[in-house]
């Protein structure tokens, strides 16, 4: 357990080891800084995310170096079609001397890449998304507990439909960001082809051990918030809500449903660990603005006239500002 003097020290030491994280991720992946930003404060703020971009991205590379830089233990799950809950839990089977013993699944690691979650039935994207929800699994009657620290990230591909299923919303909810990839710039790609196609590797140093994360986990929790931000945050996402006092007429016009209460509880704790990160002691609404659209994108559903007239998630979080 490591002792500050006091929060302010404690804040300090999170900003610090945000920026050492950062440059040594930045030794492999290039580029992606946003993309890595929303990562590390969706994992210090002790939330999921969902990472959204077409293949070939680094995708899983970069989930793979975080979770070295961070000295935890990390699984990929490959989602397919045929994969059975028990492939991620695990699951009782008959050792020698004819007892029943429990063969520990993927999950029970610290960083979890659930690939391509869009790919597997919605049972097995049920046990995972519990799994998440109760940091537990139930195997024949018996709870084991998940490691922690415990992370989620799940990815999925927007441009294939055919052989997928679709994440409903009641499960999309689960996940505290939901984090777009897009295509590196030309200078980047220079730089990930001259880097990737010689025999140099990156040497890795450990920045964060697992019991720091839990230590800024509960930090973020304790982090003051002034009356007017918190307002600010609940009010954003009661205007995503059509047909309600607070909605806005882009919002009644274009969206089906909005955010429920678990994004204002995400807006306020990633408002607090952007705010933290940057070395603030409290946060204020541009922290909350910077941190909304990786919260409300997966959490508004769009009807079909804003379909029909090409209006995305983005613009409708833009209008709400």
């Amino acid at each position: 357990m490591t002792t500050y003097k006091n929060d302010v020290e404690a804040v300090d030491a999170l900003a610090q080891s945000y920026r050492d994280l950062k440059a040594e991720i930045g030794k492999v992946i290039i580029g992606q800084e946003e993309v890595v930003r929303a990562v590390i404060i969706s994992l210090f703020s002790n939330g999921h995310s969902l990472l959204v971009g077409v293949p070939g991205l680094a995708k899983t590379l970069l989930v793979s170096t975080i979770a070295e830089v961070l000295e935890l233990d990390f699984k990929r799950i490959q989602f397919t079609p045929d994969l059975m809950p028990s492939d991620i839990t695990g699951s009782e089977v008959l050792d020698d001397n004819r007892h029943f013993k429990f063969n520990r699944g993927p999950i029970f690691s610290n960083i979890v890449l659930a690939d391509e979650i869009n790919r597997t039935p919605p049972k097995t994207q049920a046990a995972l998304l519990e799994a998440m929800q109760e940091r537990s699994v139930t195997v024949a009657g018996d709870k084991h507990l998940l490691p922690s620290p415990f992370f989620v990230l799940a990815t999925q591909n927007p441009i294939e439909q055919e052989g997928t299923y679709p994440l409903p919303e009641a499960q999309l909810d689960r996940f505290m960001f939901n984090i777009p990839l897009d295509y590196p710039s030309y200078e980047e790609e220079l730089e990930v082809v001259r880097q990737t196609t010689t025999t140099t590797i990156a040497d890795l140093k450990h920045i964060v051990t697992g019991k720091q994360i839990i230590e800024f986990q509960q930090l973020i929790r304790k982090i003051p918030v002034s009356d007017n931000v918190l307002e600010y945050a609940v009010g954003m996402a009661t205007k995503t809500r059509p047909n309600t006092s607070k909605a806005t007429q882009m919002v009644n016009e274009y969206i089906s449903w909005g955010a429920g209460p678990r994004a204002s509880q995400y807006l306020v704790l990633g408002a607090k660990c952007h705010a933290a990160i940057n070395g603030k002691y409290s946060p204020d609404i541009e922290d909350v603005r910077a941190i909304a659209s990786y919260v409300l994108r997966h959490r508004i559903v769009r009807n079909f006239k804003a379909e029909a007239e090409g209006i995305n998630e983005e613009q409708v979080i833009e209008s709400l500002f």
